[in-house]
């Protein structure tokens, strides 16, 4: 089969420059790349016509010689190849193909965009994680909370750069400010982290003295926080820049601030809702009564205790809970009643407990239920 003419398989004019060349191979080979045709089985030879079309018209020699003699240029040996199309041997393909290289892989390489140049070599620095403890109360108001944190900050020295003086760090000789490096083995181009600059790009011939080339150093930092109210176990707080310093001037990282509320020894609290169990006498549960209870803004509430309350009796004071975080309402205030049975009776005390629990039975409808229950059930297995 004919070999189509070159101009043509890239679709450029036979005058066209050597840059109107480049960018037109560039869109064919991302165009006909194979992995990105895998339902086409014609996507591989094309990719290769293209690329042998670029292999030839990219060199200004072997490009005079095919304007000249067409295809007839490189057969029979000629054009230097010496292979059986010199010039334009598959040999040559890598050569051709890695002119575009980046613009293919360097989003997911490292390596170059379009636009060319090397890469930004400032590195961001690490994220920190700060576990904080807070009171009850320090999370109902909010409070100012100043903090102690280990890490690393810009050399002051040497500006960030990692070099004596400030200097700008040179671009690495090895790489030539890639941070890879390339071998090639046959159609493959292999890319690997640059051993001279670690994937840096970049060098420092005269490390600064204080970092050792680093860009920063160890260094704690004292930071006042912000705790916003309604804050609870669990909620994270971001301080922008505040983590690790970069590497050679790149941006820091960020403090994360993840809150941990202590015990307390009044209330309990699930989100919004805060919960008190307040201890009362027999006499006050039978008889009914009120009692005073403690609120999470310091203040007191008097709270009615109805006539034959039982243990786990619940009543509710509104608004009185905790703050939703950054606005939105006030949680309740739930009271839990906790039945006391008395202890350390005196003689008299026992006495009246007896006379009462002669008369009690008939005052006492769940236990009389309960006990008639146990009866039959008794009975039940009798039978």
């Amino acid at each position: 089969m004919a070999k189509r003419d070159f101009y043509e398989v890239l679709g450029v004019a036979k005058g066209a420059s050597t840059e109107e060349i480049k960018k037109a191979y560039r869109s064919k080979a991302k165009e006909l790349h194979p992995d990105r045709n895998q339902d086409n089985p014609n996507a591989e030879s094309q990719f290769k016509e293209v690329n042998e079309a670029y292999d030839v018209l990219k060199d200004a020699e072997k490009k005079a010689a095919y304007d000249r003699f067409g295809h007839a240029a490189f057969e029979g040996g000629m054009g230097g190849g010496g292979g059986p199309r010199g010039g334009y041997a598959q040999g040559d393909f890598s050569s051709a193909f890695s002119d575009v290289f980046e613009d293919l892989f360097g989003d997911f390489m490292g390596g170059r965009g379009p636009g060319g140049g090397a890469r930004s070599r400032a590195t961001r620095g690490s994220d920190l994680r700060y576990n904080m403890r807070v009171t009850l109360e320090e999370a109902f108001k909010g409070a100012q909370k100043t903090i102690t944190v280990p890490g690393s900050a810009a050399c002051t020295a040497c500006n960030g750069t990692g070099a004596e003086g400030g200097a700008e760090p040179q671009t690495c000789p090895t790489c030539s400010g890639m941070g890879k490096v390339r071998a090639q083995n046959g159609f493959f181009t292999v890319e690997r982290t640059c051993p001279t600059c670690g994937g840096q790009g970049q060098v420092v011939k005269n490390p600064c003295r204080v970092c050792h080339g680093a860009g920063r150093v160890e260094k704690e930092r004292t930071l006042s926080v912000n705790i916003p109210a309604g804050v609870e176990t669990g909620t994270r707080i971001r301080l922008a820049g505040e983590g690790e310093a970069g590497m050679r001037g790149g941006p820091a990282g960020d403090l994360y601030i993840f809150i941990e509320l202590r015990e307390h020894a009044i209330f309990q609290r699930d989100g919004m809702t805060l919960f008190c169990r307040v201890p009362v006498s027999m006499a006050s549960a039978a008889l009914g009564g009120e009692v005073e209870v403690p609120t999470i803004d310091g203040g007191r509430s008097r709270v009615k205790i109805p006539a034959g309350s039982q243990s786990g009796r619940q009543m509710r004071l509104r608004g009185k809970g905790m703050p939703a975080l950054r606005g939105g309402g006030t949680g309740d205030m739930v009271i839990e009643l906790a039945v006391e049975t008395p202890v350390n009776l005196t003689t008299r005390q026992k006495e009246l407990l007896r006379e009462f629990e002669k008369i009690e039975a008939e005052n006492n409808p769940e236990g009389a239920s309960f006990f008639k229950k146990v009866k039959s059930f008794w009975d039940g297995m009798k039978g």
